[in-house]
């Protein structure tokens, strides 16, 4: 399994503080990762809708992680997961103002498979033949507890690569300007080249 990767200095974002937090599962380890994934369904991608003139604003397309997973396999793509609870005021903002912004969803849309996870989700997630489930011991999600390293803050996004590693999971509310310069980041291979204060250096 290729070693996860995280960036350090996304953790100094201005309002990642913005967060509801939740008491780190007591079994939970820093081992907990999510291997590298291969998906043998299919999904079929969505057929392009034709432009008209009275285009509506684009909106990002939420997908379930299993339909992402297999998207990757038909085209590969980053990743970028939404991991909140229904409860968390400053995760349903991040809905509000955050996620509705065009120039986000563009940048969602052009770069990433966006998937939304419930961090308290019930339902079973099936990964290449790898079943999460809801524990009740953490109350939380075996994947939402995976992708946060057992760190439950939401929101929190977690960015994947093409081959569903981890990039970095970035706790905390951010607005629309701060959120898209960490899809640019990622999502046009900045951080190949550079770390973030270097990419937020050359942006200014």
């Amino acid at each position: 399994m290729k070693k996860i990767k995280t960036h350090i200095a996304l953790l100094a974002l201005p309002l990642l503080g913005l967060a509801c937090n939740k008491a780190t599962p007591p079994s939970a380890s820093a081992d907990q990762r999510i291997e590298q994934q291969e998906v043998s369904a299919a999904v079929a991608p969505t057929p392009a809708v034709e432009a008209k003139a009275d285009k509506k604003p684009e909106k990002i397309e939420w997908l379930s992680m299993e339909q992402a997973a297999a998207r990757i396999k038909e085209e590969p793509r980053k990743v970028v997961i939404d991991v909140y609870t229904d409860w968390c005021g400053w995760c349903k903002k991040m809905d509000k103002e955050t996620f509705t912004d065009p120039e986000v969803a563009k940048l969602v849309n052009d770069h990433f498979y966006a998937v939304k996870l419930d961090a308290e989700g019930k339902e079973p997630i099936t990964l290449n033949g790898q079943t999460f489930q809801f524990k009740p011991e953490y109350k939380s999600h075996e994947l939402a507890v995976a992708l946060l390293n057992g760190q439950m803050s939401f929101p929190t996004t977690v960015y994947l690569d093409e081959n569903m590693n981890m990039l970095a999971p970035v706790p905390g509310y951010l607005d629309a300007k701060n959120f898209s310069k960490i899809l640019r980041y990622f999502g046009e291979n900045h951080h190949k080249e550079m770390d973030f204060q270097e990419f937020e250096k050359s942006t200014k």
